[in-house]
């Protein structure tokens, strides 16, 4: 069966009119223009994910889903397409969060190689933190933030980076559905991966446990009671039963 249907772009095409239209939307803020790229990153969109994800009718090719992984590494159009989330429609930001999870858990043997490009561009990984502050976006950047802490190596860069304290700003949003993603990536980084979480709190104990408290003592009573549950999960999985104590003190 041929890789590409007659009429249909192949992944480099296919890559190469989505970054054209994202940079119509870019420059054309309304008007006839806007809408038509605004329609086409849409239709490519949707043609990426059936690539990756399959249709009712084809499963996905492993040829075609490594090619237009590459071409996404060759045209960083992971991070044009972040850049250019606020802008597009609804149905396009969910798509992206999908093809973005998807190509993040592609493996060649034990290799992840979506994971070893975000990890050389760290800017990625700092956009979907920050989106958070933004509420036109940060559902979905949670969504593709939390498919990355999955990975040991990314969850590491990220308690190491001075942009996981913001996430004691950002579970305290007033904005209950975002404040209570933010928590829900909070709580992924100080779990998923208990050997690099202990390293963390043993170098940064003191700042990070001088923030803790803060929450601990929110007057928002769901921050309270999901740090407590973090914490009692977190500290005793480290014999650290006394430290919820302490940070009382």
């Amino acid at each position: 069966m041929p890789l590409f249907s007659s009429g249909k772009k192949n992944p480099a095409e296919l890559v190469k009119a989505l970054h054209e239209s994202l940079n119509i939307m870019s420059k054309e803020q309304s008007g006839k223009k806007n809408e038509k790229a605004l329609e086409d990153i849409g239709k490519y969109l949707a043609a990426m994910k059936a690539m990756l994800y399959g249709t009712g009718e084809q499963e996905p090719q492993t040829e075609l889903v490594a090619q237009l992984s590459q071409e996404f590494y060759n045209n960083d159009t992971i991070q044009a397409l972040l850049d250019s989330l606020e802008k597009m429609d609804f149905e396009a930001k969910k798509d992206v969060a999908q093809i973005f999870n998807n190509v993040l858990r592609r493996q060649i043997g034990v290799r992840s190689p979506t994971v070893e490009y975000i990890h050389s561009k760290s800017d990625i990984l700092n956009v979907l933190v920050k989106g958070y502050e933004n509420p036109d976006i940060a559902l979905n950047c949670g969504v593709m933030l939390r498919e990355c802490v999955r990975h040991e190596s990314l969850a590491n860069f990220i308690l190491n980076d001075k942009c996981f304290y913001d996430f004691f700003v950002y579970v305290e949003l007033s904005t209950f559905d975002i404040a209570s993603d933010a928590f829900s990536s909070f709580k992924e980084l100080l779990t998923r991966h208990k050997m690099i979480c202990a390293s963390f709190l043993d170098r940064e104990y003191d700042k990070f446990f001088d923030h803790y408290r803060q929450l601990l003592f929110s007057e928002n009573y769901v921050t309270k009671r999901q740090s407590i549950k973090v914490g009692v999960k977190r500290f005793r999985r480290e014999n650290c039963g006394n430290i919820l104590v302490n940070v009382f003190l």
